[in-house]
């Protein structure tokens, strides 16, 4: 099933999950995500994975609906696994095959019946992912950067639509890091890739849209762009005393601090006005938008 390029997005509306034990790993999540990079950006616990298998149709919600295009997700799960390609946080491998091998058992249980075309995409894929050199070592014994590229070019045989990668570059080295994510953007104007992370960093080198998640909750929903902008000149940073931080978090909302050297803290206070002599106004950053969302969350709560 194709879509219409004009009519692909992913609409999320209402999306709640509580696990046997009671944990709310979803709270009522509504988005909507078009043709692009789309960042999830949350701690660890925020609930972003449970989010991520619900989208991908591993586990049913409680309540909600999804609807990729004209696919009822939550009603036809098989339609949406015809256009989907999913990398969760870790997969597994089978032992003892070569990269070529692999992708060439996976093309046929997609359904790649012409061996010609098989292995014209996957020398295509292989090229993509950076991997045509390794296309005979086994699988099991590339590194994390290689299986997470690995891991792009099995879920790319079907050409699918929407991607879902959760929490991909997490344990990566910078190098890898650089790959795996080079990658992606080569990719993402074709379809929708939904990343989950935990690290800033990512979504401000990939992303053209994000929204921030925590405790199952949608905290924000904006571009980064967008998101930056609106902090500019609420951002003010100051050198103090490590035995003044507990007292400066009383009096002021601090959103991050730095250890520098002899015994001095950099922090950054969030503030309509210069909060006190000493302060500097700073150009706001992605971290601070994240930082930001989550003090809200808490002053809320």
């Amino acid at each position: 099933m194709i879509l219409n390029p004009s009519s692909m997005h992913l609409q999320v509306s209402d999306l709640s999950l509580t696990y046997p034990n009671g944990v709310k790993a979803l709270q009522k999540v509504s988005l909507r995500i078009e043709k692009g990079m789309f960042g999830l950006l949350g701690p660890n616990g925020a609930g972003k994975s449970s989010f991520m298998r619900t989208l991908a149709t591993l586990q049913r919600p409680d309540s909600g609906s999804i609807h990729f295009g004209d696919i009822n997700v939550l009603e036809d799960p098989m339609a949406l696994r015809k256009v989907l390609g999913y990398l969760p946080q870790e997969f597994g491998v089978y032992p003892n095959m070569t990269a070529q091998a692999l992708l060439e058992y996976f093309a046929a249980l997609k359904g790649m019946d012409n061996k010609q075309q098989r292995l014209v995409l996957i020398d295509e894929l292989l090229t993509l992912t950076n991997l045509l050199e390794f296309r005979h070592n086994h699988v099991d014994r590339f590194s994390g950067g290689m299986k997470q590229r690995f891991g792009i070019a099995q879920l790319l045989l079907n050409k699918p639509q929407l991607i879902i990668v959760d929490e991909p570059t997490a344990g990566l080295d910078p190098a890898e890091r650089n790959r795996f994510l080079n990658v992606l953007r080569e990719v993402a104007g074709q379809c929708i890739i939904l990343f989950s992370t935990h690290l800033v960093d990512d979504i401000q080198d990939l992303c053209n849209d994000m929204a921030v998640l925590n405790g199952g909750s949608v905290l924000l929903h904006e571009r980064p762009t967008d998101a930056i902008a609106r902090l500019q000149g609420s951002i003010w940073t100051k050198a103090i005393e490590r035995q003044d931080l507990d007292a400066v978090e009383r009096e002021h909302c601090v959103l991050s601090s730095r250890y520098g050297v002899e015994q001095m803290v950099w922090i950054r206070v969030l503030s309509t006005q210069q909060p006190a002599s000493g302060f500097d106004v700073v150009p706001p950053t992605l971290e601070d938008v994240y930082f930001t969302a989550m003090l809200h969350q808490q002053i809320a709560a």
